[in-house]
């Protein structure tokens, strides 16, 4: 029964949201929507922007039991304190300059269903012990009103600040933390569930390439490297969406293509991940230093010579390893300006024709494997 609902969940998020994965903290976060979806405690949800808190709340109120009544949210931060009070608990005709009628607050309108406090935060000091009374006693009055409502409501509270640091530094009521904090739940970074990056990226080429009619649905090595061991993603799935949308509008076939301003951000020269192997040893050597000439192979700033090895001897490394640079160098312009993508073409097989940036010319030099020897 319990593996049927984390499987439920991770469905949820793979058809709903952009949060999806098989990593063990995945697991582990999934794991805990289902424990807490069916009760009606408080969550607290904390992780960094663009880890997913929305899409967790969403996932718990959908698994719970009050999944047919409303969801209602509420960014905490992005309305002004001032009508913050009015928003969230209505008001009545009068009770303020132009309030013409009166207006239902969402707590209110999330009648029977959940209310997600998004970036709690940001609530005013003025404002948590009206927002405690209604999470201990289950009601409140109107702005402008004597009158007592009664709610029946379930709060899903989300922040990517540190509350008890907050509430030591006096900026957030104790109190009203621990009511909030009855099930914590953290969300990993996606640093820390790089593994899950590949069928993110997976994802977000399919939604993103039927949603703009492109036939992108390959994935070169080189560039999943890329993502998954040279940036550490502070801005999380958003900013991977992101690029992956950026990419997609680039990329003219079907492999998907990173635009050299991506490249210049996310490439760094230490990689988080050390090579395991002597095979990856040389293979990331190499790729550094063709990355440092811009692809240059051949001449006296070629990458051949400052790894002080022949032309020849250097290419047939590259080919050994698996190293095209083509996939990589049509996104990475040259010096000159010149893109390698414009007059070479290559074919897979023993007779391809495969492109090389020549120190000597303006303009990319197509090399074949019949004419390695003559380099």
């Amino acid at each position: 029964m319990a593996a049927n609902a984390i499987t439920c969940i991770a469905l949820e998020f793979t058809s709903k949201s952009e949060t999806i994965g098989s990593s063990r903290a995945f697991r582990y976060v999934s794991n805990l929507v289902q424990m807490v979806a069916e009760t009606d405690s408080a969550v607290l949800i904390h992780g960094e922007t663009g880890t997913g808190k929305e899409l967790v709340a969403k996932a718990i109120h959908e698994q719970s039991l009050r999944r047919r009544g409303p969801y209602v949210r509420v960014n905490c931060a992005a309305i002004p304190a001032g009508l913050l009070e009015s928003e969230l608990f209505g008001h009545e005709r009068g009770a303020f300059t132009g309030a013409l009628t009166q207006t239902c607050g969402r707590f209110q309108l999330a009648h029977t269903g959940t209310l997600f406090l998004d970036e709690i935060g940001d609530l005013p000091l003025e404002l948590q012990p009206k927002l405690l009374r209604v999470l201990q006693e289950r009601e409140f009055e109107r702005l402008g009103s004597t009158r007592t409502t009664r709610v029946d409501v379930r709060i899903v509270a989300a922040t990517n600040q540190d509350l008890p640091q907050m509430v030591r530094e006096r900026r957030f009521r104790a109190d009203l933390f621990y009511r909030l904090n009855v099930f914590p739940i953290d969300l990993p970074p996606l640093r820390s569930r790089t593994e899950d990056i590949p069928l993110l990226v997976d994802h977000f080429i399919r939604k993103l390439a039927l949603r703009m009619n492109r036939e992108v649905w390959e994935v070169p090595k080189e560039v999943m490297e890329i993502l998954q061991q040279h940036y550490d993603w502070p801005g999380n799935i958003r900013e991977l969406q992101n690029v992956i949308e950026r990419a997609v509008i680039m990329s003219p076939g079907m492999e998907l293509l990173l635009p050299p301003i991506e490249l210049k951000s996310l490439i760094t020269r230490d990689s988080p991940q050390a090579p395991r192997t002597l095979v990856e040893a040389e293979r990331a050597h190499i790729l550094e230093a063709l990355r440092q000439v811009n692809w240059v192979v051949a001449g006296r700033n070629g990458a051949a010579s400052r790894l002080g090895v022949a032309r020849t001897t250097l290419v047939y490394r590259m080919r050994k390893l698996g190293i095209n640079p083509e996939k990589i160098r049509e996104i990475d312009i040259p010096a000159s300006g010149n893109s390698v993508s414009g007059g070479s073409t290559w074919i897979g097989g023993p007779n391809c024709v495969m492109p090389f940036w020549d120190s000597s010319l303006a303009r990319p030099r197509s090399i074949s494997p019949r004419g390695l020897q003559d380099l």
